[in-house]
This record gives C-alpha cells, structure tokens and sequence, in this order.
C-alpha cells in the first residue's frame, strides 16, 4: 500500500523554494542552464524554469532543456536495451552553472553519469543538482545542493514521482514496500 508523503501543492511549494534557492545561490538568472534527467527530470525542470522566469522576468527563454544519460549508465549490460531520450540544450554549456534537475536521488549513479555526459558537451563553470526528493542510500559521494525533501527510506521501499505531465495523475510523491 502506498502512502502519499507529497501532495500537489506539496511539490509546488517545493519547486517554488527550489527556485529561489538556485537564483540566491546563482546571484540571478545569468549565465544560468537547468538540465532535467528524462523524464520527471525534464519536467521538473521546465517548472524550475518557469517560476524563475515570473520571479525574475529577464531570465533567458531558454533556461530548461533536458540531458539524456542513457548511454553513460554504469548499468546498461544488466538492464537491457534502453531507448536514449533526445538530449535538448538551448544554448552551449561553456561558462554556464548547469543545474542538474532529477527527481529522486538514490545510489547517485544516475548523476554520475549525468557528469560523463555533460563532460562530452563542453566546459561548465560549475555543475549543482537540483531533486524533488532525495531518499539517502548513497553508492558514489554525491548531494544535491537543491532539495525539495529528504525522504529518509528503507532500501526495500520505492518511492514514486507522479506529475501530470508524464502520467496523467494528480502530482504527488508516494512511498510503498514496508521498511526492513
């Protein structure tokens, strides 16, 4: 059974202090790039994107795009033959702080290989990550400097990320499995 830990305004209110967050650390809007990791990632993003264009109306138009890191998992011979998303960057990452946007953080292996593939598309100036919910179980030394919430979880349980966009359902976070 599945238990709701955020509800819609929940992940708004989120996104919305992410927002703020990325734009205080970033002293604005400049030179400013959010990645989202396919396909909650994406989305996220595009809404980070958005509220920061109504905070800060002369943030570029193009702040959001998405990062497919298919191809540079660690895992890719166990888990099968997966379909790479389109990678879609507005504008060269050269110079640019590049907030990778996901929406759970776990091993941390998906934002390892995040890295790899930024790395193959030039030079950053700095790299932050930014998740809706971050879970703890860390495999590799990474932490997001963007939080929505933390959501300490038993490795058995599964958290999910519902958003309208990508499973026609009410947004919402939800934890099932029983905790070891």
């Amino acid at each position: 059974m599945a238990r709701i830990v955020l509800a819609q305004a929940d992940v708004q209110r989120a996104l919305t202090r992410i927002a703020h967050e990325i734009l205080e650390s970033n002293r604005g809007s400049d030179d400013l790039l959010l990645l989202g990791i396919p396909t909650r990632g994406t989305v996220l993003a595009k809404r980070i994107a958005a509220v920061i264009q109504r905070i800060e109306p002369s943030a570029p138009a193009e702040l959001a795009g998405s990062l497919d890191v298919t191809m540079y998992r660690d895992d890719l011979s166990r888990s099968g033959i997966r379909m790479p998303s389109p990678t879609e960057i507005p504008a060269t990452i050269d110079g640019k702080t590049v907030v990778l946007v996901d929406d759970v953080l776990y091993s941390g292996r998906t934002i390892r290989s995040a890295f790899d593939a930024l790395s193959d598309l030039g030079r950053a100036r700095a790299v932050r990550l930014a998740v809706l919910v971050d879970r703890g179980h860390r495999e590799f030394p990474i932490r997001a400097d963007f939080v929505g919430k933390n959501l300490p979880s038993a490795a058995s349980e599964r958290i999910n990320v519902r958003l309208v966009e990508t499973d026609d359902v009410e947004d919402h976070v939800s934890i099932e499995g029983s905790p070891e």
